[in-house]
């Protein structure tokens, strides 16, 4: 199984769960990975919450602790914002506004519960009496999460799977050791019994075999597309389903605007924010050939002068990949503009121009404060150059013509589109993509019904 999201931490042994300071590299706190035993108790806990409460519990219990989980979320915010930051790098103010994001997550599935999991009806075509669907938990879930944002990937996880009744096993990223125990002792805290949601420090071939583990009854994966591959190929062998939320190469269509400033505006705040380490970032900025060179010329001006300010990436190996990619770049032709060199795991932001859409590079996830920009003869054509990436997560249409934008939704390969405006994710929305970027849906409605038996009860007369 290849952890390709775990080896952008930087830690040599991806078994080791460490916190590493981001911009320099050094150790500073290692954590030991959980033996076997403790691996088969965290899967043994999960099952008997499972069986011998979670099935029991009403809807109203289980959305009471959610809510338990949201204020916690929020009183802790300073806390746990502070952890992100030294595990990963983000800056405190962003951290904070995460974990309040993750707060709204877990309040939206204890305020909606009761509604998603109602018993809902089907007309019969023939015969008398009467039937429904009924959506019932099916058993203790394996989630696997990455390190860019420690506790907004469990939430969309955790959160509709809780409210559901389904328990949780917790393998998170080697990088966030602070982050996986803070959040276990809020559960405890916020009143979950034993089993109901378990951290484990699992090492990768433990976490092979709990994919396989008959007390496993699904995964979600988020992280590289190689190491989503192998997991659902393990699950598939076990008639597991998977969540997968994968890479993301999501292409920003400019089209027209009425409004460059504020066009430019948008396009850096989808391109770095998080250091430009977000899955759905906006990476490739296609833009129609009429307003090309303006939005080129103010959109290099704002991305150089940010560079004082950018917070390192989330350590020195993610910096040196990204470097590496961005000179495979140029050597196939492309011209790098940036504010300067990298130094550790600071990479200055720069600008990628002249990429042919043929280049293998450009096929590739930049994952870092680097944007590819080119130009579009026309509206085809930039549909054309949004589609040409082997991942479909996110994108982003911006024009002043209505009919335009949902034309170019409609046409364009991937799980969520935005339209004239970024940072638009809620908790009622469904997140997830096609292609290589994944398949299955967090959030919303479509959240909680991913791990469900949908349960058809059908009887013969009233």
């Amino acid at each position: 199984m290849n952890h390709e999201h775990e080896e952008r931490v930087g830690v040599t042994n991806r078994d080791v769960y460490a916190v590493v300071d981001p911009a320099g590299g050094e150790l500073v706190k290692a954590y030991p990975a959980a033996t076997d035993e403790a691996v088969d108790g965290a899967l043994d806990a999960a099952a008997q919450a499972y069986a011998q409460w979670s099935r029991q519990t009403s809807v109203a219990r289980r959305a009471q602790l959610l809510s338990a989980v949201a204020d916690l979320h929020s009183e802790r915010s300073g806390q746990l914002a502070e952890i992100i930051h030294r595990e990963m790098g983000k800056p405190v103010d962003q951290a904070i506004g995460e974990v309040e994001f993750s707060a709204s997550i877990y309040r939206y599935y204890a305020e909606n519960a009761h509604t998603f999991l109602a018993d809902e009806p089907i007309g019969l075509l023939e015969g008398e009496g009467t039937a429904f669907i009924r959506r019932q938990p099916i058993g203790a879930l394996l989630g696997i999460m990455p390190w860019n944002y420690p506790c907004y990937q469990v939430a969309r996880f955790a959160a509709p799977n809780l409210a559901l009744g389904n328990t949780i096993v917790l393998k998170h990223a080697p990088q966030c050791p602070e982050s996986a125990a803070a959040l276990q002792q809020l559960f405890t805290d916020a009143g979950y019994p034993q089993g109901c949601y378990v951290n484990v420090y699992a090492t990768h071939e433990q976490i092979a075999r709990a994919i396989a583990d008959p007390r496993v009854q699904g995964v979600s994966f988020t992280g590289s597309e190689r190491a989503g591959a192998e997991i659902a190929e393990r699950a598939g062998r076990s008639l597991k389903k998977v969540v997968l939320e994968l890479g993301g190469s999501d292409p920003f269509i400019v089209l027209s605007t009425d409004d460059l400033d504020a066009t430019v505006r948008a396009a850096v705040d989808a391109r770095f924010e998080n250091t430009g380490q977000a899955c759905n970032a906006g990476k490739r900025f296609i833009v129609a050939e009429d307003i090309y060179d303006a939005f080129l010329a103010e959109f290099t001006r704002k991305v150089l002068a940010m560079a004082d300010g950018l917070a390192p990436l989330s350590s020195v190996a993610a910096a040196e990949h990204l470097e590496e990619q961005v000179e495979r770049a140029v050597d196939d032709g492309a011209t790098f503009v940036s504010a300067g060199k990298r130094e550790g795991a600071y990479f200055p932001p720069g600008i990628l121009t002249g990429l042919s859409p043929t280049s293998p590079s450009d096929a590739e996830e930049l994952f870092g404060p680097v944007a590819i920009v080119r130009r579009a003869q026309s509206e085809d054509e930039a549909v054309d150059l949004a589609n040409g990436t082997p991942y479909g997560l996110g994108s982003y249409v911006f024009t002043t013509d209505a009919e335009q934008a949902m034309r170019v939704a409609e046409k364009i390969d991937a799980g969520m589109v935005f339209v004239n405006g970024v940072g638009l994710e809620g908790a009622e929305l469904p997140f997830g993509g096609v292609k290589r970027s994944g398949f299955g849906r967090e959030l919303g409605r479509a959240g909680i019904d991913e791990f469900a038996n949908k349960k058809l009860i059908r009887t013969a007369r009233t």
